[in-house]
């Protein structure tokens, strides 16, 4: 990588991009600071450790996936909203191997975070929902989508080499024993993950207008 302004950005994007070739647990301070043609103690006046460093993985990924979010068009649905943002949001996680996983647990302390919670708080109020109802809704559409991808990501199988398991997981188990179970199996790693996110967000907002205050 060319030399550039060393900062906890640039460090960030270094990371990211080696995430494709290295995957989470193989990625080291030495090698991002090798990326940026920079000693490994160099990066340490920006980030004090790897925990740091996912911190600040995390907000680029955050960040990207949110900027150019705005409240909703006059018109549009609440629940249309939140679906195209929990969309942009695994688009953004998939650009980078184990990006789900860089999220997950992270801490991201970031004005694009705290705007996009107030929009979403904002519209709920706007859709009538109670403050209390409205406080859980962004959290457990965070959960849902970091999740969602996280197995997604996996089904890659990238971590076992050259031999997926997923490959063959649907002939793994018996049909005269667990019928049910092996058309379940086998359903769902041929299904469309575009289309298994989608559905699963239905359900869950069908579950947040279900249990609302009235």
């Amino acid at each position: 990588m060319r030399d550039t302004k060393l900062d906890t950005k640039a460090i960030a994007e270094a990371a990211l991009g080696l995430l494709d070739e290295l995957g989470l647990d193989g990625l080291t301070m030495r090698k991002v600071a090798a990326a940026l043609n920079v000693q490994a103690p160099a990066l340490y006046w920006h980030v004090k450790n790897k925990r740091e460093l996912l911190d600040a993985m995390a907000r680029a990924v955050f960040v990207a996936a949110v900027t150019g979010v705005e409240a909703p068009r006059q018109g549009e649905d609440w629940q249309d909203w939140l679906t195209g943002l929990a969309t942009r949001l695994r688009r953004a996680m998939l650009r980078y191997r184990d990006g789900a996983k860089v999220l997950a647990g992270t801490f991201i302390d970031d004005e694009h975070l705290w705007r996009t919670i107030e929009l979403t708080l904002r519209m709920l109020d706007d859709a009538g929902f109670a403050p209390a109802d409205a406080e859980r809704v962004f959290p457990i559409m965070l959960h849902y989508t970091v999740g969602f991808v996280i197995e997604e990501q996996s089904r890659t199988g990238t971590e076992y080499g050259g031999d997926n398991p997923y490959d063959e997981y649907s002939q793994l188990v018996d049909p005269q024993r667990y019928p049910r179970t092996a058309q379940l199996v086998a359903g769902g790693f041929s299904a469309d993950p575009d289309d298994e996110f989608d559905r699963g967000l239905r359900i869950i907002i069908a579950g947040i207008v279900a249990t609302r205050a009235r």
